[in-house]
């Protein structure tokens, strides 16, 4: 958008050499703003599949002693849990083996 207004004005407005400075400089900033977008949008990794699951929160449905399932973002997963969890009790999700849940009581 600099670039544009800092071209509309060496073409209307301004005289010879301050129009190539004007464009000069436009070009520098929309660099700088490009650079610092791509910065922006790439300093966190997007979190998908399974391991976006480690360190939520859920639910137990059933009682997990080692294993049974849990509501967790909405889903409902196979879980094992080593120290046991009643039903309705909040549950973290430490790591995924296969497509078990390896919870614990939060």
């Amino acid at each position: 958008m600099l670039l544009l207004i800092a071209l509309l004005l060496a073409i209307f407005v301004l005289p010879s050499p301050w129009g190539l400075v004007a464009v000069a400089v436009g070009a520098a900033l929309e660099l700088v703003e490009a650079s610092v977008f791509i910065w922006y949008s790439k300093r966190r990794q997007a979190s998908v599949g399974v391991d976006a699951l480690v360190g939520k929160r859920g639910v137990a449905i059933d009682a997990l002693w080692p294993e049974g399932q849990v509501r967790v973002s909405g889903e409902i997963w196979k879980a094992r849990c080593k120290g046991g969890c009643d039903p309705g009790d909040a549950v973290v999700v430490r790591r995924i083996d296969g497509l078990v849940l390896e919870v614990e009581p939060a």
